[in-house]
């Protein structure tokens, strides 16, 4: 195992005001332990500068306060005493909503980043947010028990298809879901009596594919999303989430790529989303709505069988591609990342020929630019946004580890 790297936004400090430096410390080992799911001590010591005492003692304290364990080491080939391995609690976990224009999804994801437990609840119509509330309160109100028994419970973590304000977790505009103005985090709240993050569903993807997925270790990548609510992007400079003033950046889907195009929600015409549609597709395959987790097998399996695709589905696949390359092509331009990540039916649509759109993202893209860039399909596959809708709750965790030195359980 390689010598892991601290986190973007955390470093060691040192300094005069001893408890804020063994706050900030701890925060530091367990993002690690956060990050790479196991690691030894020693390699804890190799990645801070920290002397192996000060390592004991702050993971000690991450174990009284119940963040991580201490394994035996299995095997080594390394000469002297070996190091007690150290691994998150997967009784630490939060609860992760994700409401869709068909279905609303509550997982309960452990600080590691495991799915523990899947719920997709089905709607016969578009849901309205005191739908979903009640929907994650039912659902919540089942599992109870075996929460509070096994589990401590940090927060309650969302990802939207919609703009959502940073600093209250009010859904500005969902079009797709037909959402205005909904303060869903405060709705939330008052239902479950837990902490409650709301964001951007491609941000919080953003998040997810940056700390376990194909952005690892990446600090300049995009991560764009496609799904039944259309497209959403998330962009990390240096490291960190480029947010905008009140957490609206991102919108990659409005994007112009075709000025004669057909109108999109947002009043212009020819947005990247009027465009590049999931639902196109899926009627071509002849798959039903509710059908997206066939969509990858199935579209793929059309263009590897001998002869390729009904030109029509080519055509129709191709020209999803062409104006997806188009607009990101502008993304390279831009932003100058160094990793692209599509996630969602985009991932498939890049999967079908990724030769092509390699291609045609570099014959539009500035030289320079367009030789830093590489492209990847999203890795987290299902997981995806309920890890990254997690990641919210985990944040003020992450962040203060001595803050959470009392299990927080349900109400009610």
């Amino acid at each position: 195992m390689s010598i892991p790297e601290l986190p973007a936004t955390r470093t060691i400090r040192r300094g005069n005001n001893l408890d804020d430096v063994r706050r900030n410390n701890l925060a530091v080992v367990l993002n690690l332990a956060h990050v790479q799911g196991r690691l030894s001590r020693a390699e804890v010591t190799r990645a801070t500068g920290l002397n192996r005492s000060t390592v004991a003692g702050l993971v000690g304290e991450l174990v009284e306060l119940g963040l991580v364990e201490e394994q035996e080491p299995g095997m080594t080939h390394h000469a002297g005493r070996p190091s007690p391995i150290i691994v998150p609690r997967e009784d630490v976990v939060a609860i992760a909503v994700n409401p869709e224009v068909d279905a609303v999804t509550i997982g309960l994801v452990s600080l590691s980043g495991k799915v523990l437990k899947r719920i997709r609840y089905d709607t016969a119509r578009v849901p309205s947010p005191d739908e979903v509330v009640n929907i994650v309160k039912a659902v919540v109100a089942g599992m109870r028990g075996e929460l509070d028994s096994s589990f401590r419970t940090v927060g309650v973590g969302v990802a939207v298809p919609g703009l959502v304000r940073a600093h209250d977790g009010e859904v500005i505009l969902a079009p797709h879901l037909g959402w205005r103005n909904v303060p869903l985090s405060t709705m939330l709240n008052t239902a479950l009596e837990l902490p409650v993050l709301v964001a951007n569903d491609a941000s919080t993807g953003l998040i997810a594919e940056g700390t376990f997925g194909a952005g690892r270790e990446v600090r300049d990548h995009i991560y764009l999303n496609g799904g039944a609510s259309g497209i959403g992007g998330g962009i990390s400079v240096g490291g960190a989430p480029l947010t905008g003033a009140n957490g609206f950046a991102g919108e990659i889907g409005h994007a112009l790529v075709n000025s004669s195009g057909g109108e999109c929600h947002c009043g212009r015409r020819g947005c990247l989303e009027t465009e590049v549609r999931q639902a196109p597709l899926l009627a071509a395959l002849k798959l039903g709505s509710t059908d997206i987790e066939n969509l990858d097998s199935t579209l793929l399996a059309q263009f590897q069988r001998d002869g390729g695709p009904d030109p029509e589905l080519a055509a129709l696949v191709h020209h999803q591609v062409d104006f997806l390359a188009e607009a990101l092509s502008s993304v390279v331009n831009i932003f100058n990342p160094e990793l692209i990540i599509l996630g969602g039916f985009l991932g498939t649509l890049y999967a079908t020929d990724p030769a092509r759109m390699e291609e045609a993202v570099a014959a539009k893209a500035m030289h320079g630019p367009r030789e830093d860039v590489r492209f990847a399909r999203a890795s987290m596959g299902l997981d995806l946004l309920l890890v990254g809708a997690a990641q919210q709750a985990f944040a003020a965790v992450l962040a203060d580890p001595a803050s959470f030195a009392e299990p927080v359980s349900l109400l009610g």
